[in-house]
């Protein structure tokens, strides 16, 4: 089928080009003409404006966009858009870390128009060109049958790797817990190096660990194999900031978790610990000194030297991953595109709500 992409990033672009790969025709629109000329050379369509791009889809009820794009003021703005030159029966669908009620809101309002909202909460980073993305798919199912060709081309094997998790708002619920469970597993496998490494009597060699830990330890996975060829690569962690952005997800899925009464202590910690790391200087942590010294005459230390921290940005889409590997990150030059909060992915963090 022909589909549109809105958003040529380090996500969309390589979806546009696996999508190629896989005899998908796509029309490719970015406001920088540099991800559009990329996705060009890889065999899609490109577009330099809104109005392109949707005459080049064909016929008005036939037409469908993914829209990939950071979450927020920018993703509503792109859909508001969309559904002014939309007919009934066309299919928009938000590929990225939208909060699931503002989908179901958007979903209705799109819904009076006859113009179906699919919500894929996509996972798979900068690898899903070559292996493919993991897709949660949430929507009406007429519109994610349509879908299917595309679906089965971006997911890891046609019968893998996706599915349609319920109604609109579905696939972002479940991508939004994924990425809670994400940071657990994240906080766990650091700390856990981190008391290894602090045990220095014993010498541990991290990269054998993480190796050995890769083949039949319950603790094997994915994040743990990226960590094993790190630290093979002996990566140099020294040159980063110990600065962790949060998209949003984790927030939510904590919000979620209170008003449903489920506990959720290991996603919550793993959260305030992102937090943590964004400060630059802990008041919380200045105050505990101040109250140490005038309780017990201890000495204290006074700041000298606040952090300065510079920006490594993103990968670009079409670079191998590898080019995002630690041992590689301290070479990384440029500027990227967008601001530094969309590189980060801290644009979708204001839980913006609607009554649904």
């Amino acid at each position: 089928m022909k589909i549109g992409m809105i958003g040529l990033g380090k996500m969309g672009g390589n979806m546009v080009l696996r999508l190629t790969q896989g005899g998908q025709t796509v029309v490719g629109f970015d406001r920088n003409p540099e991800n559009v000329a990329l996705v060009e050379a890889g065999g899609a369509q490109g577009a330099r404006t809104m109005d392109e791009l949707v005459t080049a889809l064909g016929e008005p009820g036939q037409r469908a966009v993914w829209v990939m794009v950071p979450a927020g003021a920018i993703t509503q703005s792109v859909i508001d858009d969309l559904a002014g030159r939309f007919s009934p029966g066309d299919i928009i669908i938000d590929g990225g870390n939208s909060n699931f009620k503002d989908t179901m809101r958007r979903a209705g309002a799109l819904a009076e128009k006859g113009i179906h909202l699919v919500d894929v909460g996509t996972s798979g980073g900068i690898w899903g060109l070559k292996e493919g993305y993991a897709m949660m798919v949430g929507g009406p199912e007429e519109a994610v049958e349509r879908l299917r060709p595309v679906l089965e081309v971006l997911a890891p094997a046609a019968d893998r790797g996706w599915g349609r998790m319920g109604p609109s708002g579905s696939g972002h619920y479940v991508k939004m817990v994924h990425n809670g469970i994400e940071y657990g597993m994240m906080q766990a496998y650091a700390e856990g190096f981190e008391l290894m490494k602090a045990h220095e009597g014993f010498n541990l060699d991290m990269a054998q660990i993480a190796e050995l830990w890769r083949h039949g330890s319950v603790v094997r996975s994915w994040l743990l194999d990226l960590t094993a060829e790190a630290l093979k690569n002996q990566a140099d962690f020294s040159q980063l900031s110990d600065y962790v952005a949060d998209s949003g997800e984790g927030r939510w899925t904590i919000i979620d978790s209170i008003e449903l009464g489920v506990p959720t202590p290991v996603i919550t910690l793993a959260t305030q610990m992102r937090f943590r790391s964004q400060q630059e200087v802990s008041y919380a942590g200045q105050m505990l000194s101040a109250m140490r010294r005038a309780f017990g005459g201890h000495a204290v230390k006074t700041l000298e030297v606040g952090k300065q921290e510079g920006l490594v940005p993103e990968v670009e889409p079409g670079q191998h991953p590898k080019v995002a590997a630690p041992e590689n990150i301290p070479t990384t030059q440029g500027q990227g595109n967008g601001t530094p909060a969309e590189q980060l992915g801290e644009t979708g963090q204001q839980r913006v709500t609607g009554e649904v």
